[in-house]
């Protein structure tokens, strides 16, 4: 198989727009999947909808591939894999060399999805003396000092940089005066480069605090329609628990109110007084309709007034 070392990708000879380029990797994730399952045909809106794109969009990426689909039969999985994986320049073989050999590195070196997509870890250098030798993947730690010599032997196309901030410029630099002009940068630092060198950096905190971002905004929003059901509900006079109410009285079950011993109680105001021989009784006014029980009185009960 050829080395990547001197072979461009053709994407930007043919004109394929950088957004499209960038959803390809994508697109060949959902089509290996789908391979991995002996899937023969896939349709534009099962595979976007995979992919995480609009059924539009994905059938416009492929257009650029000179890709169509066939109409009531989809995209045949197979060829899209293959097309999209010699479009990105993965039927080559990649080389790469992994600086920094740290936990993130380690773990990247024991990546297995690596070879199965067309990159091969070539080399592994840290500047931590105590590591050269050690094997990391079955592959033995070398020294930054022969890092040049590193690149220039074995032939390495992309450099991957996972040191820390301080020293990731320091080796940005030596990787490009060595050649490499791909670099996937883990560090979490800005690196300067000179044009025709492609870096693509990868900062966890910052993918952690975009994430805050959203979770802090639908907190907010979550909060501020819970405000607005709530002032809804006071303007509809539902504030009140219906058992606070004062209860109704009906005909069957109005209560009487006895006075106390020696006090003449006041008539209520909706009482009507009258004058007899024997003393003054006091007759309550029923008051029918309006919404109250047919003997309610202004309190909801009827009163009951003993003569003195």
């Amino acid at each position: 198989m050829a080395t990547g070392r001197n072979h461009r990708p053709a994407t930007r000879s043919r004109g394929i727009p950088e957004a499209t380029v960038a959803r390809l990797p994508l697109y060949l994730r959902a089509l290996t999947a789908l391979s991995e399952r002996s899937v023969p045909t896939v349709s534009s809106e099962e595979l976007a909808s995979a992919a995480g794109v609009n059924s539009a969009k994905l059938r416009k990426d492929f257009s650029y591939l000179g890709s169509y689909g066939t109409r009531g039969v989809g995209y045949d999985v197979e060829y899209l894999v293959y097309q999209i994986s010699r479009e990105l320049g993965l039927t080559q073989d990649w080389p790469v060399v992994i600086v920094g050999i740290g936990n993130l590195g380690a773990a990247l070196a024991n990546y297995g999805g690596f070879a199965s997509r067309g990159f091969r870890v070539a080399a592994l250098i840290d500047a931590d003396p105590t590591m050269t030798g050690k094997q990391v993947a079955g592959i033995a730690v070398q020294h930054v000092d022969d890092l040049e010599a590193i690149i220039e032997t074995g032939g390495v196309s992309i450099g991957v940089i996972t040191t820390p901030g301080g020293a990731a410029q320091q080796v940005c630099d030596r990787l490009v005066a060595a050649g490499i002009t791909s670099i996937l940068n883990f560090a979490p630092t800005v690196l300067s480069v000179p044009e025709g060198v492609d870096v693509r950096k990868v900062d966890l905190s910052i993918e952690l605090q975009i994430l805050a971002f959203h979770e802090q905004r639908k907190a907010a929003e979550d909060l501020s329609r819970g405000v607005r059901r709530g002032a809804r509900g006071a303007a509809r006079g539902t504030g009140a628990p219906r058992a606070e109410r004062a209860p109704r009285a009906t005909r069957a079950t109005a209560v009487s109110r006895v006075a106390e011993p020696g006090v003449e109680p006041a008539p209520p105001a909706s009482a009507t007084t009258a004058t007899t021989g024997t003393g003054t009784s006091t007759k309550a006014a029923v008051k029918r309709g309006g919404g109250r029980g047919e003997h309610e009185g202004p309190d909801g009960e009827i009163p009951a007034v003993m003569p003195a």
